[in-house]
């Protein structure tokens, strides 16, 4: 049966590349069309046939505090009554960098930009900038957007599409990108004593999100931190997917790691585009005009942006119950295993406090390797057999799902019972 969503979708592929305008909203990987979403409040999104999900996507991470938080939104309305952008500077940005200073103590200083990509590509731009060096080091599945540097083995939808990188990458930026495994400390050490002279930085996530939810193995990003340290090595966390999402404030504080970089976005943009990067005074003070390192946007600070994530962080800083939250996620994915495990199917599933991956193979996920080995096809099904079920879940094997503060205890029971009769058609 026709759907208004699949006449959208045939009208956007005649309009858009792909009929989408981020790859992974196309349900390729998952052998599907996209539904297009009409509204959305609290945990739930509506389609354009009024079909109503229980969402897990949250907008990729950011909607932490549920669709169109009450405060969040009049926040945003407040702010658009006193104009949409200015191209100056205003006291909400001087607001925005002591709130994120605040929760970020490795911070000393910020510079906001308008999306997660121009956070990292700015932080390493300015970490060749300040080390005289050209190499960075990434690691395989491990996605921080799309500037060309960064998409050499990356994860998200460069996985989730099976690109090994990407055409329109000189080879000549491709080369000075070393990648290595996720969680492997020997694979690092190896890198830093070849390229330790020539490289600028590690990016890492700590704990990666794009190709699935894959937590930091004990030990792994302390073990970063000191080789880095030793070498001279610029240490940048992108915590643009786990920046608030297990605390206030970001995972390093949780394994008491202390990066020279941090690169934020989404959640502190309470859902409009933002992100920000800063770190060690040495080195921010070196970004134009302070220093030589230029970087610019004409939307960075919007003001429309500063009053959701302002209203954003007051909330999480102030009303959230991040305990509240992990125990919430916790019975999800307790229930969900159990389930699994009634159906007898090898499933692995990964959790670090409101993010979770379902990962359809028998053996442990801790690197992209050990990520590919899942089995899509199965994955697929079930994705599609829970979105029949009203839940919603992220359309790739090789992403994470967010719980959020607006997750009931009966959307979770309606999530658990879904997940009993979507496994019940397989």
């Amino acid at each position: 049966m026709k759907t208004h969503s699949d006449a959208l979708f045939k009208k956007a592929k005649t309009l858009i590349p792909g009929g989408v305008n981020s790859p992974v909203r196309a349900f390729g990987s998952v052998g599907s069309t996209p539904f297009f979403v009409r509204k959305a409040a609290g945990s739930k999104v509506w389609d354009e046939d009024g079909n109503r999900y229980i969402d897990y996507v949250a907008s990729w991470g950011p909607m932490i505090l549920g669709h169109a938080h009450p405060a969040v939104v009049d926040a945003i309305r407040k702010a658009a009554r006193r104009g949409t952008s200015y191209g100056a500077p205003t006291a909400a940005e001087v607001e925005m960098a002591a709130a994120i200073t605040r929760a970020f103590p490795s911070m000393d200083l910020v510079r906001m930009v308008s999306s997660g990509t121009e956070a990292t590509m700015s932080a390493i731009r300015l970490a060749r900038g300040t080390t005289g060096r050209e190499k960075i080091l990434k690691f395989e599945g491990c996605y921080h957007g799309h500037a060309d540097s960064l998409l050499v083995k990356a994860g998200s939808g460069v996985a989730t599409l099976g690109i090994p990188g990407s055409p329109g990458v000189p080879k000549g930026l491709a080369e000075l990108t070393v990648t290595v495994p996720f969680n492997d400390l020997a694979a690092v050490k190896t890198a830093v004593k070849k390229h330790g002279k020539e490289l600028a930085c590690v990016i890492v996530e700590p704990a990666a999100g794009n190709m699935g939810l894959v937590p930091p193995a004990p030990g792994f990003l302390k073990g970063l931190r000191e080789l880095t340290a030793a070498a001279g090595i610029v240490l940048i966390f992108d915590e643009v997917i786990s920046g608030f999402r297990l605390r206030f404030g970001g995972f390093q504080h949780l394994v008491g790691v202390r990066p020279d970089l941090t690169c934020l976005g989404k959640i502190i943009g309470g859902g409009l585009p933002v992100g920000a990067f800063g770190g060690r005074r040495e080195i921010m003070e070196s970004l134009a005009p302070a220093g030589a390192v230029y970087q610019a946007g004409t939307l960075s600070g919007n003001p429309l942006a500063m009053a959701a994530g302002l209203a954003t962080l007051g909330v999480l800083e102030n009303e959230s119950d991040y305990r509240d939250l992990d125990r919430k996620t916790r019975r999800l994915c307790d229930g969900m295993m159990k389930l699994f495990r009634k159906k007898g199917l090898a499933v692995t599933l990964t959790r670090c406090g409101s993010m979770f991956t379902v990962f359809f193979t028998d053996g442990d996920v801790t690197d992209f390797t050990s990520a590919l080995r899942c089995d899509t096809g199965l994955f697929a099904r079930y994705f599609k057999a829970m979105l029949r079920h009203g839940v919603s879940l992220p359309p790739s094997q090789f992403e994470t799902a967010f719980v959020s503060f607006a997750h009931s205890s009966e959307d979770i029971d309606r999530t658990l019972e879904a997940c009993g009769k979507a496994l019940a058609s397989l």
